[in-house]
Parts: C-alpha cells; sequence; structure tokens
C-alpha cells in the first residue's frame, strides 16, 4: 500500500564547497550523502556521476554493486586488478512505533549503543530523528538497543513521518579541521574517494582495472562476495578504514593518524597474501610514500570476501588510519588520504609478479 507521507526524493543538502580542497569537497559530498546497507541508490548514483567520464564500461550487478572497468595499455592477456570499497554505511531501521510517535530499531551494521544516545539519524525522506534513551528503572550508565527510541517530533503514531520497516543512517554534518577531517560513514565513503582519485589519475595501465563500489559490507560482504565472483580478478584490494592505537589510554595498536596508509598484514577474518603486502609496501618505499603496517584483532574487509571467491585470489588491503569508527564522527588525516591514492596509483602504473 502507499504511504502519501513519505517522500521517495532525497533533499539537497548545501553544496557550497567552493571554500574547500577538492579532494576534500568530494569526501564532503560523498560522506554526507544517504546511504545504510541495502540503500546505497544515492550514494551509487554520486559515484556514477564522478567517474562516468574516466571508465570505459560501468555495470550494476544485480546486488547493486557499481562496476567500472578501466582498460590497461599492455598486451594481452592482461592481469585483471580489483579494487573494491564499500558505499554501505552503518545504521538502524525501525521496528515499532508507539502511541506517542517514538520509534524503537534494530541496527543495521555494528552499531554501539553508547555512541547513540542524543546523536541524530537521518531517514531516506529527509526526516531526521534524535536517539533517546529510558530514564526509568535505568542506570545512568545503562545504554543498551533495548532501552533507546528514535524522536522524530510526532506527537502520536498517526502524525509520524516515518513507518516500520524504514532504515536511517547516522547524521552529522563534515567538519573540515585542516590537517585532520571528521564526518559521518568514513566508513567506508572514504575508500570510495580512494578509488574515485584513483581512477582520475590513472592515465595508463598494463592491467585491467576494475573499480568495484560494492554494496552490504557492514552485514557480511555480500557485494564484495557477488562482485569478485563475477570480476574473476587474478588480484585483489580492498581500501578501507581502520583503527588506530593513538589516543589517550587506547589499546596498544601500531597504527598512527599522519603516519601514511595502513598495509594490513591481517585482521580478524583474513591474512593478506603476502606477495599483495610485499608489492604495496615495496612500492611505497620506492616512492617515498609512507605507511604502517596493520594487525587488527577485531573485524575484517572486502578482501576476505574477494580472496575467498571461485578457486582463490591473491587479496589485500589498503587502509585509512581513522579514529572514533562506527560513531557519527569519523576522524582521518588529510596527508594519509592523498598518499593513499598515490600509492595505488604507483602500483597500478607498472606491471608485477605475484611471487
Amino acid at each position: 500500500m502507499a504511504n502519501d507521507k513519505k517522500n521517495t526524493h532525497f533533499p539537497m543538502l548545501d553544496s557550497n564547497t567552493s571554500h574547500l580542497h577538492p579532494l576534500k569537497a568530494l569526501t564532503k559530498r560523498i560522506t554526507e550523502a544517504y546511504g545504510p546497507s541495502g540503500y546505497e541508490q544515492t550514494v551509487r548514483e554520486l559515484i556514477r556521476a564522478e567517474i562516468e567520464n574516466y571508465a570505459d564500461e560501468i555495470r550494476v550487478d544485480a546486488l547493486g554493486n557499481l562496476i567500472a572497468r578501466k582498460k590497461g595499455t599492455g598486451a594481452t592477456p592482461r592481469k585483471k586488478v580489483m579494487l573494491a570499497a564499500h558505499m554501505d554505511e552503518i545504521g538502524v531501521i525501525v521496528t515499532h512505533i508507539d502511541e506517542k510517535g517514538f520509534a524503537r530499531f534494530a541496527p543495521i551494521g555494528g552499531v554501539f549503543p553508547l555512541t547513540l544516545f542524543g546523536q541524530r539519524c537521518r531517514f531516506a525522506n529527509g526526516v531526521i530523528g534524535v536517539f533517546g534513551r529510558e530514564v526509568k528503572n535505568s542506570s545512568t550508565s545503562e545504554v543498551t538497543l533495548n532501552k533507546l527510541f528514535i524522536d522524530v517530533g510526532a506527537t502520536s503514531k498517526d502524525d509520524a513521518p516515518i513507518q516500520v520497516g524504514d532504515p536511517a543512517g547516522f547524521w552529522r554534518d563534515f567538519a573540515d579541521l585542516g590537517k585532520r577531517i571528521v564526518a559521518k560513514a568514513m566508513d567506508d565513503r572514504i575508500g570510495c574517494v580512494v578509488l574515485i582519485e584513483v581512477m582520475r589519475e590513472l592515465k595508463k595501465s598494463p592491467h585491467d582495472v576494475y573499480f568495484v563500489f560494492t554494496v552490504q559490507e557492514e552485514v557480511g560482504l555480500r557485494g564484495a562476495t557477488t562482485s569478485a565472483y563475477g570480476v574473476q580478478p587474478d588480484l585483489a584490494i580492498a581500501v578501507d578504514v581502520t583503527g588506530t592505537g593513538d589516543t589517550p589510554e587506547a589499546n596498544p595498536m601500531a597504527v598512527q593518524l599522519g603516519k601514511g596508509p595502513a598495509i594490513k598484514v591481517k585482521d580478524a577474518g583474513m591474512l593478506a597474501h603476502p606477495a599483495v603486502k610485499n608489492l604495496l609496501a615495496e612500492t611505497a618505499r620506492a616512492e617515498k610514500i609512507p605507511y604502517q603496517f596493520e594487525v587488527l584483532t577485531g573485524g575484517t574487509t572486502d578482501a576476505m570476501a574477494m580472496q575467498t571467491t571461485r578457486e582463490g585470489v591473491p587479496a589485500g588491503c589498503l587502509s585509512i588510519p581513522t579514529r572514533y569508527i562506527h560513531t557519527p564522527s569519523e576522524m582521518i588525516d588529510f596527508d594519509d588520504l592523498q598518499n593513499a591514492i598515490k600509492l595505488l596509483v604507483a602500483v597500478l602504473n607498472k606491471p608485477f609478479k605475484l611471487d
């Protein structure tokens, strides 16, 4: 049944980015877009508009992955290289609306209850909600999903501009702190920004390069699973975020903001192929690009799905060090972003052997 209260057209945001560095302006546009897992359409169209003049082929597969191919200039058969970054962000989905118009919800992906109280979310129709917390019979430190609700300003259930099944993403605007930048959904829109810029800067490559903007990573690497099966790459590299150990009393981790992109050695889901890890590190050293090695004890990326597709693919991951992952205010270093782009362009510019 149609819902005449719902507006299926997402309202335009303030597009004044003339004061920003072009790469920061792109990051603002991409991170502020709406796109929880399974609802990546808006992000996909933004990215398609950015890359359509740089790709030889663009298609969208049945699951919603955006796959852009840039043909190589080398002799055939050329190696097929797949770069993947996921378009989706974590979010919530409405499970119930009470008579006063307050909504209960379930998580989409890894939502931390501690980060929600007092924060805002945004629905596809532009409605803004505030996360509230039950107070009665709750301790001041108790923050669990079943004690939280979303307040959209409604006075009754009939007045609510949302309905059961509506998804929402976090809402915070982009902030330029100079050397550091902050936004919601850096995980993994910043990986999408890297792929867009690599596509623009990569003039000639001996390889056929597939730039894949995947869906539903936050709920099980689903887009990477299907797209890698279709592309059948000879080499696969995910571009995603990773945590840091450089904040007060942080868990020990040898990754810091500003020390360069992080080349993954291991995470909770995969061991990077040694040849891919070495290719990234040796290229960084040759090009004098700063880098770090990453060992992540929890979490994984699209690289895990690409590594295990078909009969197996040599896969690795280049990570952007990020503070406050899976919160509405994820922070990265601008130099790390630029150096990640430089490193991938350098890797793709030359032939390589995976010994």
